[in-house]
């Protein structure tokens, strides 16, 4: 199986680099402060055996989607104009209580009606689509309801995406169960992969198991080192590790995206790449 490499987590690239990200806004800031910086960072990723930069768009205004795809796509356009290879742009697409800021992302229930859910997913697909990215990354999705919401949507956009839960265990962040929920994903025919994100490595094993058992598609796996966040603080917490070898069981069970998500940075996923273009 060709395994697509995915970058890491952007948050922590950028911190690296020396930005305060302590606002609501997060990595969206540099999107109107510093643009440079964002791109500096998807060179990062790329130059580190990336095939995907996934665009700064989780918790960006609906007036910088088109914008961070843009940034995407310029630095892709430059790398693979300088190296040959074929690369690729994810439009990142969060879940709903990514731009609330206090946390809800990960644990979902987030207390308003699928109208809500629906109306504002809808807003920002279409945007994210407009601008061009070569397929969607709708990840950490905490709630199999806003599934249930967002999967229609994405059928009648048509552009290619994977699906990732933030999972716990065996069930997603929401306390839904893990077939349960990727039930929600069988039969879409625009996805290309299921599977998780933003969560510790130890989990990824069987939510891959589920998201294949329930829907027959190619997983995607791209877990955080294994802290717990903090919304009070806005700090991971706890200790983490990124087993690259871990991965090779990951693409065993018929992972074809595999990367890193929140913590995790170029040393770790350009260790990622060398490992898995290793495997026989």
């Amino acid at each position: 199986m060709t395994v697509t490499i995915l970058d890491g987590g952007l948050s922590n690239a950028l911190e690296d680099r020396g930005h305060d990200l302590s606002t609501d806004l997060w990595t969206a800031r540099l999107l109107l402060d510093d643009p440079r910086e964002i791109a500096a960072v998807h060179r990062t990723y790329y130059e580190a055996g990336a095939d995907v930069a996934t665009s700064a768009s989780y918790q960006a205004s609906d007036e910088l989607l088109a914008a961070s795809v843009r940034i995407a796509r310029d630095v892709r356009d430059e790398v693979a104009a300088e190296t040959g290879r074929r690369l690729l742009v994810a439009g990142s697409v969060g879940p709903y209580g990514a731009v609330l800021a206090d946390g809800s992302e990960y644990r979902g229930r987030y207390g308003v009606p699928a109208a809500t859910l629906r109306d504002f997913h809808a807003r920002r697909l279409e945007l994210l689509a407009a601008a061009g990215p070569d397929l969607l990354a709708v990840e950490t999705v905490p709630d199999a309801d806003e599934a249930e919401v967002l999967v229609p949507l994405l059928a009648d956009l048509g552009l290619p995406a994977w699906f990732s839960y933030a999972v716990a265990g065996d069930r997603t962040r929401a306390g839904q169960p893990l077939a349960a929920a990727y039930d929600v994903l069988a039969g879409c025919g625009v996805l290309v992969a299921a599977g998780v994100n933003c969560s510790a490595p130890p989990d990824v094993a069987g939510a891959l198991d589920a998201a294949r058992a329930r829907t027959g598609l190619p997983g995607v796996a791209y877990p955080n080192l294994g802290e717990g966040w903090d919304p009070a603080t806005n700090t991971w917490v706890g200790d983490g590790e990124f087993d690259v070898d871990a991965a090779v069981g990951w693409v065993a069970q018929g992972a074809a995206y595999v990367g890193g998500c929140c913590r995790v940075g170029p040393t770790e996923i350009g260790a990622l790449a060398a490992r898995l273009r290793a495997s026989p």
